[in-house]
């Protein structure tokens, strides 16, 4: 059984320290961690300050969240996510492990069955949408690794943690040496509150700032981030960051349309009321009888038998009475005003909406009504939409960080492979996530098959201009690697070089040098017969 400490605050992965390497520069991090500098030597409290700093990330992750629930940003957020997690397909995403020479087919087993436990674990190939969804808009995602009782077992479960309650923090110890600080990590930990961070109610109903927490060891904890940060290196940003803007004057243009076709869309009266040579005081009441006399209606309710009176609103707020004098040309006259023109233009609307999805890196043509999934060939294919696919593979490979941190502790906890092998291998593992981008798949098929046309047109060439190593790697552009794994699978399944020629050029062949010569024969002349001379 675990200790207390263990069960309740995590366990700490012993590692070997590694020797510290000094510097001027301080390292620069993406994990919005709060720094906490202490002396050499000294110790450092439990208590850490938050406030400020926490309160407006919290603010920041419920801007986000209300951010996408807009109806043109989820549709954008469905759009981006679609393409990244591929829900139409059995498996979400696997490892690869090709590019890793250092361990044995046996450990590449292993490691794949441990990648596959963690997927379950997770529940990834049923929540992976969700999971990839909540990371796009919170740019953040964090998970409590729940260990076994004998941790030597591995993880038993990933526990999501929502971002607003969970702050990392760095203790930095700084040594002035001569001119310049050095600055070393002394230690690393989370503090967990349940209540959350930022301003807070507590059960009195007033409000505080919750600044203090559980202390959590670094290792009990998997921390990914979008890497986007803000000016000062302090805030981790959301990909919804730059939409923040373009949305919200696209809300302002939105209202003051709505406001100005409300406004301007009936047609206004003016009544002109002609009030003779009446003194003013008499003449402002003979205009009020005239507007109650029009904006009045009595009604007789045979219901009842009562008269009701009902009063027009709308004429009231939108009539104009102007009084009328001193030209005995002109009596009482009533004119309209025409309503609001130009009312259908929405361009300023599609403008804003246009800048929105460009903040979120979403393809232009995705905005147009009418336009259709065009199947069509590279040269149809926009350049906005392989923009797109690569900001996609951006995204993916922050997301796998949790596979990697995951996997990590799995690993080592297992003792499947040593702390240095992790070291060595960490950068070469790589994550195939399922495709569903078709305009991607038509882009590598078109250039396979103009490399392959290309390779077509130079082959009577090919060991009299060029070599084939030279064809292979300029014109297939088939990198070393390539070439050894080509070479190494076409041996396995018995191609040699040279095989599918023409059998019958193969065997019809003959060298000119190995003919023998042919003896010269005269031609052979048909003598005259003598006894036809003769005769």
């Amino acid at each position: 059984m675990a200790n207390f400490f263990e069960e309740y605050f995590g366990i700490e992965i012993k590692r070997k320290k590694e020797k510290e390497v000094e510097s001027f520069v301080p390292p620069t991090n993406d994990d919005g961690a709060i720094d906490i500098a202490t002396a050499s030597g000294g110790a450092y409290a439990t208590y850490v300050d938050l406030d400020g700093v926490a309160s407006t990330e919290a603010e920041l992750i419920n801007g986000y969240r209300e951010l996408s629930l807009q109806p043109e940003i989820e549709d954008a957020i469905d759009q981006i996510v679609n393409e990244a997690i591929a829900i139409d397909e059995a498996d979400l995403v696997n490892i690869n492990l090709d590019t890793v020479d250092s361990l044995t087919e046996k450990t590449k087993k292993k490691v794949k069955a441990e990648f596959d436990e963690i997927k379950k674990i997770i529940n990834f190939n049923n929540i992976g949408y969700e999971l990839f969804r909540r990371f796009y808009i919170d740019g953040r995602m964090k998970f409590h690794v729940i260990y076994e009782d004998n941790p030597s077992k591995g993880i038993r479960e990933l526990r999501y943690i929502d971002p607003r309650k969970l702050r990392k923090v760095r203790v930095v110890e700084k040594d002035n040496k001569g001119e310049a600080t050095i600055q070393k990590i002394k230690k690393e930990y989370y503090i967990f509150n349940d209540a959350g961070f930022g301003t807070q109610k507590n059960k009195g109903g007033s409000i505080q700032n919750a600044t203090t927490g559980l202390r959590i060891e670094k290792d009990s904890i998997i921390d990914v981030t979008s890497g986007l940060m803000n000016e000062n290196n302090t805030l981790v940003l959301s990909y919804l960051h730059k939409a923040l803007r373009p949305m919200n004057m696209l809300r302002t243009l939105e209202d003051s349309v709505v406001i100005y076709r409300i406004a301007r869309a009936p047609e206004r009266r003016v009544f002109y009321i002609d009030t003779g040579n009446l003194p003013k005081a008499k003449a402002e009441q003979y205009l009020r009888d005239m507007m109650t006399r029009h904006k009045n209606k009595l009604v007789y309710d045979a219901s009842t038998g009562k008269i009701r009176d009902d009063r027009k609103h709308m004429t009231m707020l939108e009539d104009y009475w102007l009084p009328r004098r001193g030209d005995a040309s002109k009596g009482t006259e009533i004119s309209s005003l025409s309503g609001g023109q130009n009312l259908g233009e929405m361009e300023d609307v599609k403008y804003f909406k246009r800048k929105l999805y460009e903040a979120l890196d979403l393809p232009i043509s995705r905005l147009e009504e009418q336009s259709g999934f065009n199947i069509g060939r590279q040269s149809q294919i926009t350049r906005d939409e392989l923009n797109f696919q690569k900001f996609i593979y951006r995204m993916r490979k922050k997301f796998s960080e949790i596979f990697i941190q995951a996997l990590e502790k799995q690993l080592l906890l297992k003792k499947i492979i040593t702390e240095d092998e992790w070291m060595s291998i960490k950068s070469d593992i790589y994550f195939d996530f399922a495709m569903d981008n078709h305009f991607t798949e038509m882009k590598n098929l078109d250039i396979l098959m103009a490399r392959l046309e290309a390779a077509n047109n130079i082959e009577p060439f090919v060991g009299r201009y060029y070599s084939e190593e030279w064809v292979r790697k300029n014109v297939l552009y088939q990198d070393d690697d390539e070439i050894k794994e080509i070479d190494k699978q076409k041996k396995s399944e018995g191609i040699e070089d040279g095989d599918g020629e023409d059998e019958d050029m193969n065997t019809n062949f003959q060298n000119p040098l190995d003919k023998k010569p042919v003896e010269r024969q005269e031609p052979k002349i048909n003598k005259p017969d003598p006894e036809l001379k003769n005769k």
